[in-house]
């Protein structure tokens, strides 16, 4: 079955970096646009950056841009969110999300907490 495993969150300082890692398996990665969301506290849910299946397209969230970037390596079926010049508006709950022929699929979520 489809596995969306997401690594790499913690508490930064503002102004930190954290690279986040959505690591994939059950399907083609290769074949499919991936996306990063996130989810703070009393909010709803909200597309931070997508990525075309061989990586040549991106797009982000205006909140997010020239400080957020998204990547992957399909050798290794993972997607990458290097996070740069963090806010602590930027703290929430990251989910690497897929969505293929089976359905969408969701990771269980990583901890981003942004404080001094």
């Amino acid at each position: 079955q489809v596995q969306l495993v997401e690594s790499g969150g913690g508490l930064v300082q503002p102004g930190g970096s954290l690279r986040l890692s959505c690591a994939a398996s059950g399907f083609t990665f290769s074949s499919y646009a991936m996306s990063w969301y996130r989810q703070a506290p009393g909010k709803e849910r909200e597309l931070v950056a997508t990525i075309t299946s061989a990586g040549g397209n991106t797009n982000y969230a205006l909140s997010v841009k020239g400080r957020f970037t998204i990547s992957r390596d399909n050798a290794k079926n993972t997607v990458y969110l290097q996070m740069n010049s963090l806010k602590p508006e930027d703290t929430a709950v990251y989910y690497c999300r897929a969505a293929t022929w089976l359905g969408v699929h969701w990771g269980q979520g990583t901890q981003v907490t942004v404080s001094s």
